[in-house]
């Protein structure tokens, strides 16, 4: 009789332990043999299950993510009160894996000390191996799959044992490739990104056969330990990539900055059975985490000798790897060429100052717009390149001394020119060439005195931090906190504490002391007036951006750059095929360029059939002036 009318999919295979040993055991068991933990919980109040009476305490969902779907399978491992241990041999089920490296099953087996035997297949030239697992069912492993059924395989004879004969499954020895507990904690400031990359950490550790625990509220919660660190199953984390935010939060720890309170976190990581941590934070944050490091062993040796941990646990916790991620909207981190939340926080600022752009043009007013980065500049200059802005401020290049006369000057030739609005973009951290502090309010008055233009402010302040993450920090995030999980198991406990980075669009390790003294040494340089010394330890493109945006923003008729006569071109310009955004930016850019270097610039309209027709007409500085925000195509 055929059952295709019913739509019966196969769902899971249920095992049963009746202790919590057998049980965590087994789990570790089919986990070191490929399957995933996508949810595992001890409920607070006693489960039934279907069809006996016996009260569910702890279970495991487990997946093995195969090669093809079809052959995936889920198991559910459950702990149970009430139900005495099987003796018979028929009870036991018997579990067929297809593995492709059986010399790999059988090193796996021997790292868990787990006992198993070999049989010769009269098909295939490899033997295929038999075992058991901690709950005595048969385990067998053949080279490949039976499309059809598990085999009944006769020749293959696994003594049956019953769950008092397992032997231990001993945590402490790690499986092939190491086993590890990471723990992640997200501190300091929040950014868009964050939960992406605490979700790449989670999934990568239970891919890569470690354990991984969130630390929820920071540093904070590492001191304040208990609920605040909490193992982390696959499904834990779903949902995660699309937050903004960090979903496991952060708080300011004055605790930590004493010795007592690092003492007390590291306490909770060695109860908690951490030999890693993961730590995703702005420059101060990963400063932390690395003297914690430092101070480890001392911490350790402390508490063996107050006996608040026993000496076989201070052997086994004698270090502890730190991998840091810089979750900082400011991109300040120096040997980085992007930073986790910066991409995000920089469209906030380009959809708040579009919005602003609609308003001022109506009135004619003039908008000063200060964003954040209290020493670096990368948000203000992408900013002000994003928006076409008119002036910018930034604490790595102040202005010359009269800067106030010199933006007057140059707001004024684009009002005199026709444009009907003025921008001028500040970072918070803005100083002038004495280290004076230029504030929006400051330049407002400017304006408002000097030029009599209706100015208004607007301090974006923490929606810079706010709403989802970007398609960028969503990638950043995930490929940084796969890197880092790869990281910890690369590492010895001679290796530097490390951070995770980006250059030339890939992924990079670095000792993460280093990074963060050359990020130090930028702050340094603009007190010190150094800041020729300040620009050059920014990325190379930072600077060429700088210069750029300079140009661009600022009509110069007596420009130093402008061509001899001889020298000077008739350049067209013609946008083909389908629009796509950004066509216009490059246009503007391109036009006055063009024009600060003496040369013409015209426009073709409607393609190469416009060229045909000659519809052909000169490009001037301010036709091209509100291009940077105009999608599709104005050609």
């Amino acid at each position: 009789m055929s059952n295709s009318g019913l739509g019966v999919d196969f769902s899971h295979l249920a095992l049963v332990a009746t202790s919590a040993h057998t049980f965590e055991a087994t789990v570790d068991f089919y986990v070191s043999l490929g399957l995933s933990v996508v949810r595992k919980v001890t409920h607070d109040r006693a489960q039934r299950d279907i069809g006996h009476e016996n009260n569910i305490v702890s279970e495991a969902w487990l997946h093995l993510f195969a090669t093809r779907s079809e052959n995936s399978v889920t198991l559910r491992i459950i702990y149970v009160e009430g139900k005495s241990a099987s003796k018979s041999k028929g009870n036991a089920i018997r579990i067929c894996l297809a593995a492709q490296d059986m010399k790999a099953v059988k090193a796996i087996l021997k790292d868990m000390d787990c006992a198993f035997t070999e049989h010769a297949d009269p098909k295939y030239p490899v033997a295929r191996i038999a075992t058991h697992d901690p709950l005595g069912n048969d385990v067998f492993f053949t080279p490949h799959a039976n499309t059809f059924s598990i085999p009944s395989s006769p020749e293959i004879k696994v003594e049956a044992r019953t769950e008092p004969e397992v032997p231990p499954f001993n945590l402490d020895t790690p499986v092939k490739g190491g086993r590890k507990n990471i723990g992640i904690l997200t501190s300091g400031g929040d950014a868009q990104g964050m939960n992406a990359c605490v979700r790449a950490v989670v999934r990568m550790s239970i891919a890569r056969n470690c354990r991984p625990f969130l630390v929820y509220e920071g540093y904070q919660g590492l001191v304040d330990g208990g609920d605040k660190i909490r193992e982390a199953g696959w499904s834990d984390v779903s949902g995660f990539l699309t937050l903004g935010g960090t979903m496991i939060g952060t708080a300011r720890c004055a605790a930590f900055r004493e010795i007592e309170g690092r003492r007390t976190g590291v306490l909770n990581l060695i109860k908690h059975g951490i030999d890693a941590l993961v730590v995703i934070g702005g420059d101060g944050s990963l400063t932390g985490a690395d003297r914690l490091r430092a101070e480890w062993p001392e911490h350790v040796r402390a508490l063996e000798r107050e006996g608040r941990i026993g000496r076989e646990e201070a052997r086994k916790y004698s270090s502890l790897m730190i991998v840091g991620m810089v979750g900082s909207i400011d991109n300040d981190l120096a040997s980085t060429d992007m930073t986790i939340g910066a991409c995000s926080a920089l469209e906030r600022i380009c959809e708040s100052v579009d919005a602003i752009l609609s308003t001022a043009t109506s009135h004619q007013r003039a908008f000063v717009v200060e964003v954040m980065g209290r020493h670096c500049g990368w948000l203000a200059l992408n900013a002000a390149i994003s928006t076409g802005a008119d002036y910018l401020f930034i604490p790595e290049a102040p202005p010359k001394n009269g800067w106030e006369d010199a933006m007057c000057a140059t707001l004024k030739a684009s009002r005199d020119a026709g444009k009907r609005t003025s921008l001028v973009i500040v970072a918070e951290g803005a100083v002038d060439r004495q280290l004076r502090p230029i504030r929006a309010n400051e330049v407002r008055d400017i304006l408002a005195t000097r030029l009599g233009y209706d100015t208004r402010v607007t301090i974006l302040g923490h929606v810079q931090r706010g709403g989802a993450p970007a398609h960028f920090d969503r990638f950043l995030g995930t490929m940084q906190g796969a890197e880092a999980v790869e990281a910890i198991l690369r590492a010895t406990p001679s290796t530097p504490s490390l951070v995770i980075g980006m250059l030339e669009n890939k992924i990079t390790t670095q000792p993460l002391k280093e990074a963060i003294e050359l990020t130090g040494q930028v702050a340094q340089a603009i007190e010190s007036l150094n800041f020729d010394r300040a620009m050059g330890l920014r990325s190379a493109s930072f600077a060429k951006q700088l210069t750029s945006y300079k140009e661009i923003a600022n009509f110069n008729p007596d420009s130093k750059m402008k061509l001899p006569n001889e020298q000077r071109l008739r350049i067209a310009i013609v946008h083909a095929g389908a629009p796509a955004g950004g066509m216009n930016t490059a246009t503007r850019s391109a036009v006055r360029l063009c024009i600060n270097r003496g040369h013409t610039v015209l426009g073709v309209h409607n393609g190469f059939p416009g060229l045909m027709r000659g519809e052909i007409s000169e490009l001037d500085w301010l036709t091209v002036d509100g291009w940077t925000i105009a999608g599709g195509s104005r050609l």
